[in-house]
């Protein structure tokens, strides 16, 4: 039951939003501080780069799947940076530099993971998938420090556009990356992954007819990131069943085919019939519940926090994301509390009454 929507283009096209260029004043100064970042500058080469984290964080867990690996990543792409900074030609675009390194440290670290996703049936088949946080993808965006950047579409970024890229063979899926969602041209592709143009554009093509055939096409409805009145509605009903540990009202918010999955847990739960008489136990028996509203993915979510029997605080326990389709939730993605931090989230919550 993977669904999302997803324009289809024609081969020349992309879904990349193209800002405004650098201001005479602002290019002078730039060029200024690469020099000096190049020269060995250490301050310099760090304040140079670090303008360009958010979106190659957001790059490299487009190309893995994985928030933590990306960190992981964009930190070896900035060392790779500053060892090969003698190589930075004079007038050369640092951020598409930057983005080079980022894709070929991305194909490096699936050359030795060597995993794969021979099939997509649902999320469970993912383990490594991982949400990110709408207030980081909202770090990207075009600014005076950053005119490159482009604002991160839902489209882009929802999680059943992760899973079925990870279908694709890596290089695909760069080539996919760099045309079709950052905008690149053919030739600029080819020159970072150095391949032919004719080479970027039959991997471009090959991914892209997965794409058409894994992700249903629909009329486009994405947003840049603000949730719809519906969404909101829903999230807010869904906390209230969960607090109130009303399963009724729970079911009542799902779709007859709602899916749950468990990344990194293999388990896969589908339909109304399997999940129902689960929700009344899951609801009530474990303790009490405290759910905050939140974003990843530009989906609604909401973390939960549990209070077990006989304990004083909320503990945070799980995130859930929502995909909503035909005024009902279709989806929901359960995660653990790894990432509770990058979402803004604390580790516990005080009982009602309690001292703050």
């Amino acid at each position: 039951m993977l669904a999302c929507t997803v324009r289809h283009h024609a081969p020349d096209e992309s879904v990349a939003i193209v800002p405004t260029g650098k201001t005479t004043t602002h290019a002078a100064a730039d060029d200024a501080v690469v020099a000096a970042a190049m020269a060995g500058d250490e301050p310099a080469f760090t304040a140079l780069v670090e303008r360009h984290r958010r979106e190659l964080h957001v790059h490299c867990y487009r190309m893995l799947g994985s928030f933590d690996e990306a960190e992981d990543v964009v930190q070896e792409t900035f060392l790779r940076a500053w060892r090969r900074r003698d190589g930075f030609e004079a007038g050369s675009n640092v951020r598409a530099w930057l983005y080079r390194i980022a894709t070929n440290a991305c194909l490096d670290a699936l050359r030795r993971s060597r995993r794969r996703v021979p099939s997509l049936h649902s999320f469970a088949e993912v383990p490594w998938l991982q949400p990110y946080p709408d207030r980081l993808l909202d770090e990207v965006a075009p600014s005076d420090a950053q005119p490159d950047a482009v604002v991160v579409a839902r489209e882009t970024i929802e999680l059943t556009f992760l899973a079925v890229t990870q279908l694709l063979p890596p290089r695909q899926r760069a080539v996919l990356l760099l045309r079709d969602v950052l905008g690149w041209s053919a030739a600029e592709t080819a020159s970072l992954l150095d391949t032919s143009v004719a080479a970027a554009n039959s991997a471009l093509q090959r991914a892209r007819a997965t794409l058409r055939e894994r992700l249903p096409g629909r009329p486009s409805e994405w947003s840049g990131g603000e949730p719809s009145e519906q969404e909101r509605a829903l999230l807010a009903g869904f906390i209230d069943a969960h607090e109130r540990a009303d399963a009724a009202a729970a079911v009542a918010l799902v779709r007859e085919d709602i899916r749950i999955t468990m990344p990194p847990q293999p388990w896969c739960y589908d339909g109304l019939a399997t999940i129902a008489p689960l929700l009344g136990p899951g609801l009530s028996e474990p303790g009490d519940w405290r759910l905050v509203p939140t974003r990843a993915n530009r989906l609604p979510t909401a973390a939960s926090y549990l209070r077990a029997r006989g304990d004083t605080e909320f503990r945070a326990f799980k995130l859930d994301v929502l995909r909503i389709e035909g005024g009902a939730i279709a989806e929901i993605t359960t995660f653990d509390t790894r990432l509770f931090p990058a979402f803004g989230l604390p580790p516990t919550l005080p009982a009602p009454g309690s001292p703050t």
